[in-house]
């Protein structure tokens, strides 16, 4: 989640990715589309690049008026319309950045890879305007005193965007901020680009029945229907890399050759040494945060960008990462051991190999938890869950959701929601993209096309968008989600709705725009109710009988929910410890990126039976997705929400209204709170880590 103020929009450039104007859609003053939503049929792709130079003739004029505002200085006249300009070329980077994420083409790519270096180089200009920084600097030393509240924080901000931006830099060293900038946006982009193309290159065709053993049935009928599909009638086709695909095979393929083919494949991806290799692009992209750090006089990238982040610094990242590896650590060696039981047990003759533990930990599910997750799936359709999922938000907060079919689309596919008040007042509207197609990314997000701001006077209604990539329906089956997908549904919505219910004046402080290490509280808190049994048995209903899921079948999840958690936490904290030692070099790294994060992985003793949850060279988070040095703000965030969860429970009710209406104002500040202010306030206290540990089985 990026601010999409003037001063960051270089860092979103790092992710995005001339014609007459006069049909071009972007230039029309107002969308006449049911809630101004975007037009997506009408806009083509030779509407793009005229817009996006239009947006920045526009943004440059309305910078200049600021500068050359004979009036003093006052927080209206500069910061308040600072905030305020740039909306044409927002409006445009919005539309394309949504696109290049869940609809690309080769051409909107290259068109990605050709703006990216235009666009940082324009963030950049403003950034380092001397004369617009001595309007704001002015701004800020004589009215902080008289501000408060919204208003104190959006001059705060913005005095620290333009002083993080390179505006205090003497000349030389904002040029070479400038050229570090650029080459960060080009790099970003091409690693993303490389990412899914070679997620999507891989193919598996399987033409021996007997090579499927062990897959669920729903998982062989797709497999089956995509082959027919594409010209291979009477075979087993498995396409792409994204999860949905991947997974089911590591989980209950019993060919152990195919499971490590499938594995080395994903583990690979951006590391064969062909047009779509990253391991020289991630060296760079960590080197050249390096160079920025120590243009601001900071010892490390971490350093930098930690300064404005919860943590505050390495040391407290560092800390918070080994007090979590170490009890992780000693789970991890127990669920090897009982691992490498039942492979001996069988007979196997093999010692445990990354490949092999999903496959054997469903087992051990099943055998001591007596838990077969395919059986729970046909209680998860995913349009149960969808169901689920509002219906607990209308029993939290009174909201409704209608579901439009009069709202333009940007894929057929798309759903969409107008959320609405109890008392009928329209909050925002709401797009989901549920499936996996090979012009989208892999993984989730929330993102939007219009930003919450101006409230309460002047408020603008959210569009917001949920995307994703869950296994997608087969013949006459629906979609039967995985325990993991019905998280990931909730933590999704929890974002969507940190953007809706949103009620701020200034759009570069509302809704997701606050510290990193705490924007995935609203989203990781929404997975605690998932599989709450008194509100499971709400919306988990059997696909084909209706039948609620059985409470026998609840106990068994429950019981084997903490098993495999040492894995579970373990892929993670160890991507946010290679994430970690990327941003904590002191010195240009030479070393390629699979090297170097083998190095890093040595540092924190991994048991070669675990890989990190995402390798470097498809790392897109740290090198591509603006979180660098944030990973582990998924950790950091869990924290906080099994902390403010646990007021739930302790109040003996998991829908108590009272908690519930403290949850959303939290939702509602945006960034115009601290964070620690805003967990406080909920909470009463600071936030206490067992928690956490004890929902993980750590404790």
């Amino acid at each position: 989640m990026k601010k999409l103020s003037i001063i960051t929009l270089a860092i979103l450039a790092l992710m995005w990715g001339c014609n007459s104007t006069s049909h071009n859609p972007f230039f029309a003053e107002k969308w006449d589309t049911p809630f101004g939503v975007n037009p997506f049929n009408e806009i083509k792709f030779e509407h793009y690049k005229p817009a996006f130079l239009e947006g920045m003739k526009r943004h440059n004029a309305e910078i200049d008026a600021i500068v050359n505002n004979p009036e003093e200085p006052t927080f209206e006249n500069t910061v308040v319309a600072l905030d305020a300009a740039g909306l044409f070329l927002n409006r445009v980077v919005l539309h394309f950045f949504n696109m290049i994420s869940s609809e690309r083409t080769d051409k909107l790519a290259a068109l990605d890879e050709e703006m990216a270096p235009i666009l940082a180089k324009h963030a950049d200009e403003i950034a380092m305007n001397p004369k617009l920084f001595e309007r704001v600097k002015a701004v800020y030393n004589n009215e902080r005193s008289n501000l408060q509240g919204e208003d104190l924080m959006l001059l705060e901000e913005t005095y620290k965007n333009f002083v993080r931006g390179g505006a205090n830099l003497d000349e030389e060293s904002k040029a070479e901020l400038m050229k570090i900038n650029e080459e960060l946006s080009v790099l970003g982009t091409k690693f993303s680009n490389n990412v899914l193309n070679d997620q999507n290159a891989f193919v598996l065709i399987i033409d021996n029945e007997a090579d499927l053993a062990g897959l669920p049935a729903a998982v062989v009928a797709a497999a089956a229907e995509r082959a027919k599909n594409e010209g291979h009638e009477g075979k087993w086709m498995f396409k792409s890399l994204q999860r949905s695909v991947f997974t089911p095979l590591l989980t209950f393929l019993d060919n152990r050759d195919l499971r490590e083919k499938v594995w080395r494949a994903y583990v690979n991806v951006g590391n064969n040494g062909n047009e779509n290799d990253n391991n020289q692009i991630t060296s760079r992209i960590a080197s050249l945060e390096l160079e920025k750090a120590k243009l601001f006089g900071y010892k490390t990238a971490a350093d930098f960008i930690l300064e404005d982040r919860m943590a505050k610094n390495p040391q407290t990242v560092y800390q918070f990462l080994t007090d979590l590896w170490k009890p992780t650590q000693k789970v991890l060696q127990k669920e090897v051991t009982e691992l490498q039981k039942i492979i001996d047990a069988e007979n196997g003759g093999f010692k445990l190999q990354p490949w092999d533990w999903r496959y054997y930990a469903e087992k051990v599910k099943q055998q001591k938890y007596d838990f077969d997750e395919t059986s729970f799936r046909e209680y998860l359709p995913l349009e149960n869950v969808i169901q689920g999922c509002f219906d607990l938000t209308t029993r939290l907060w009174g909201v409704t959701w209608e579901e439009r079919f009069d709202i333009p689309k940007f894929n057929p596919a798309n759903r969409t929601w107008l959320m609405k008040e109890a008392d009928g007042t329209e909050i925002g509207i709401f797009i989901a993209d549920y499936h996996p197609r090979a012009s989208k990314r892999g993984g989730a997000w929330m993102w939007y096309f219009r930003q919450q701001e101006g409230w309460p006077k002047n408020n603008v209604m959210p569009i917001v968008t949920n995307v994703s990539n869950y296994t997608a329906p087969s013949g006459d089956q629906p979609a039967l989600l995985s325990i993991d997908e019905v998280g990931t549904l909730f933590h999704e919505m929890g974002h969507a709705l940190h953007m809706l219910f949103s009620r701020t004046k200034y759009r570069s402080l509302s809704g997701t725009n606050v510290k990193r290490d705490f924007v995935e509280m609203p989203s990781s808190i929404m997975e605690n109710w998932a599989f709450e049994p008194e509100f499971l048995k709400t919306y988990a209903k059997h696909y084909i009988t209706g039948e609620v899921v059985p409470n026998e079948l609840i106990e068994q999840m429950e019981r084997a929910g903490k098993f495999n958690q040492g894995f579970v936490t373990g892929e993670n904290l160890a991507s946010a410890w290679v994430d970690y030692y990327w941003y904590n070099i002191t010195e240009e790294v030479t070393k390629n990126g699979v090297d170097f994060e083998l190095e890093a992985t040595k540092k924190i003793h991994l048991i070669p039976e675990l890989m990190p949850r995402h390798r470097t060279t498809y790392f897109t988070h740290i090198f591509s997705g603006g979180y660098a040095m944030g990973y582990y703000s998924y950790l950091w965030a869990e924290v906080l929400d099994a902390d403010m969860y646990q007021a739930f429970v302790e109040s003996g009710n998991i829908y108590n209204l009272e908690l519930a209406q403290k949850l959303r104002t939290v939702f509602s500040k945006g960034g115009t709170v601290d964070p620690a202010e805003l967990f406080r306030q909920f909470r009463g206290t600071d936030p206490n880590p067992d928690a956490l540990l004890k929902r993980r089985g750590l404790k």
